[in-house]
């Protein structure tokens, strides 16, 4: 989690170095979508995790691999 955020704090900073230098607007919008894809990359895990630790706190009253695999792509799908 820590070298994801890291990545995004680095392309930030890259953006805002490179609109500083007045660096051409197909290159900003190339590093704003490294920023999208980072931060994208940081919220999936995030909910992953979150549903793990949702499931793994609910009463065992069968298999949830099923709920786990629903929800998963319900957050693909969202993302």
């Amino acid at each position: 989690m820590e070298a994801r955020l890291a990545r995004i704090e680095g392309h930030v900073h890259g953006l805002h170095r490179m609109a500083h230098e007045g660096r051409p607007y197909p290159e900003l919008v190339h590093q704003i979508a490294a920023v999208r894809s980072s931060q994208d990359s940081v919220l999936r895990a995030i909910v992953e995790d979150l549903v793990e630790e949702c499931v793994d706190a609910s009463p065992s009253t069968g298999s949830v691999v099923p709920i786990v695999e629903e929800l998963r792509a319900v957050v693909d799908r969202a993302l």
